[in-house]
């Protein structure tokens, strides 16, 4: 397993850019994000010799320039400078915390109900489902026909190349989880886990986390990381054996 000072580093050198998105990185990462996904910017990895008061003023600024009216940041205990007292001085709403989690990929078996199976993503119907659990869970837009189609195509790339998989679990036959797990400098990145409420407390998220451990073993991972939110994963991941290593704020802001 990575060390301590190396799983927070990768913690905070890890950002999502959406397919579709637009982002550029300069003296902190800014993505703006597609309509399908909320819109707006999402703001992270400050590293600059500026003020916070300037560095927030230049993601103010660049938000503006996109056309957008709301700017999302999450701060990071490596940030340099600390946003967190600027972004409350600009009246900024604290709207999410997230755990820094980690743990030997081959640790402690994660218990999974016999009623729950896992599967690796392949097939266009399987994004279909994906998209079904997606779209409520985290308010997003359904995926058209194309749309579909690039997802099964990034989903197939990153699967062929080792990259990552995108997982499906199934309650009584039914698609009712899943999540995603990326493979970076030894470490399984687990993302984007989603349960439909339904059916949620069956282990359907059991089987998710487990089924990616194991395609993180398969592609040579040895520490598998994770930002679990502190009011739903984060418990779950603690009892699978996850160490709980730092917390990330997110603050929104309306420019």
């Amino acid at each position: 397993m990575h060390s301590l000072e190396d799983i927070l580093r990768a913690s905070a050198a890890w950002v999502w850019v959406p397919r579709g998105a637009e982002h550029e990185k300069t003296e902190l990462q800014l993505v703006r994000h597609p309509a399908r996904f909320g819109g707006g910017v999402r703001a992270s990895q400050v590293e600059s010799v500026r003020d916070a008061a300037a560095v927030l003023d230049l993601a103010i600024e660049r938000t503006r320039a996109w056309g957008e009216t709301q700017l999302t940041f999450w701060t990071n205990a490596s940030d340099r400078p600390d946003l967190e007292d600027e972004l409350r001085r600009h009246g900024a709403e604290h709207v999410d915390t997230v755990a820094v989690l980690a743990r030997a990929v081959g640790g402690l078996p994660v218990d999974v109900p016999n009623d729950v199976t896992a599967e690796v993503v392949r097939t266009l119907a399987q994004v279909r489902e994906v998209d079904a659990v997606n779209v409520p869970v985290w308010d997003q837009q359904p995926l058209d026909a194309d749309g579909l189609r690039e997802e099964l195509e990034e989903v197939t790339a990153a699967l062929v190349s080792g990259e990552g998989v995108r997982v499906l679990t199934r309650v009584d036959g039914a698609a009712v989880s899943t999540g995603g797990c990326t493979v970076v400098d030894g470490f399984v990145r687990l993302w984007g886990a989603a349960t439909l409420p339904h059916a949620r407390g069956r282990g359907a998220y059991r089987a998710v986390l487990a089924e990616r451990l194991r395609v993180g073993a398969e592609l040579g991972a040895t520490t598998a990381l994770v930002k679990g939110r502190l009011s739903t994963s984060a418990p779950i991941l603690a009892r699978a054996g996850f160490a709980h290593l730092g917390d990330e704020r997110g603050y929104v802001l309306t420019v």
